[in-house]
């Protein structure tokens, strides 16, 4: 029972921010689609927004737990924000950079080889369309996030719908 009453607890931390990414991530997904159709690129689906948002989710729950990423919890908002912002956004830069290294770095077995190759062929234009989605998104969620830290789940629940949240 005690296992159960864990899943539950993480799934129930999970599920706020998977729901916020896989709705952002859907909107870059569609972006791609639109700019990207008219020259027959093929893209992905809409299950690798979800995994994506899944994946995301977690990595921000867990980022959410160093204890230097709440940095200003007396200070005004906006200094947490921006600075949970720009750590998500560094990640995220990261991140994305070796998806698209790894794939070269298995086929040539070399990491400068690879690395040059990915500056040459990379679409620049298209990395930072979706970087600067990210940034925006990021920056969203943090301030949402840190809203609800200060004034409370149940406050943002009331203020936003009227009713009284249930209690966990």
């Amino acid at each position: 029972m005690k296992l159960l009453a864990i899943l539950k607890h993480e799934f129930r931390l999970v599920l706020p921010p998977t729901i916020f990414f896989f709705i952002a991530f859907v909107l870059i997904a569609t972006t791609q689609r639109l700019i990207l159709r008219e020259y027959g690129v093929p893209l992905t689906g809409y299950g690798a927004a979800l995994i994506g948002a899944l994946l995301v989710g977690k990595v921000v729950l867990l980022t959410d737990k160093l204890p230097f990423v709440n940095k200003f919890p007396e200070r005004p908002l906006l200094y947490n924000v921006t600075w949970k912002s720009s750590i998500y956004f560094i990640a995220t830069f990261l991140f994305r950079y070796l998806e698209h290294l790894i794939p070269l770095l298995r086929e040539h077995k070399n990491f400068m080889v690879a690395n040059q190759h990915l500056l040459a062929e990379i679409i620049w234009p298209h990395f930072w369309l979706i970087q600067m989605w990210l940034s925006v998104l990021f920056f969203l969620y943090s301030a949402i996030h840190e809203l609800v830290r200060v004034v409370g789940r149940e406050e943002i629940i009331r203020m936003f719908i009227g009713v009284q949240a249930r209690s966990s």
